[in-house]
């Protein structure tokens, strides 16, 4: 199942979506805001489905924090609500400029 931006907004306008203790955990540490959260969601676009992972599929969002700087969530959809996995900010080491395309792995 392909997950939709359009499903994920919904689950943010309906208050369905949940943050896991390690998500906020990890939101703490790096200065991440629900509102962050949200408004990533609201503007932002999925660079990323993994349809595979267990026990429901999830995907990677790329969208604005409210403070303007770009932020990426990692969520789920678990039909009629969704839990946040994990939010950060892409560093360029990982990220192309676009900030939504993973850099190739050199070995």
């Amino acid at each position: 199942m392909m997950l939709s931006i359009e499903d994920l907004r919904r689950y943010c306008q309906d208050d369905s979506v949940f943050i896991t203790n390690h998500a906020m955990e990890r939101c703490r540490e790096r200065g991440i805001l629900v509102k962050d959260i949200v408004n990533a969601v609201m503007t932002g676009e999925i660079i990323e489905n993994y349809p595979d992972d267990f026990p429901f599929p999830s995907c990677l969002v790329c969208g604005m924090a409210s403070n303007g700087s770009i932020i990426h969530i990692c969520m789920n959809d678990e039909g009629e609500s969704s839990k946040v996995i994990t939010s950060y900010y892409p560093t360029s080491d990982k990220w192309n400029d676009d900030l939504k395309t993973r850099k190739e792995i050199s070995k």
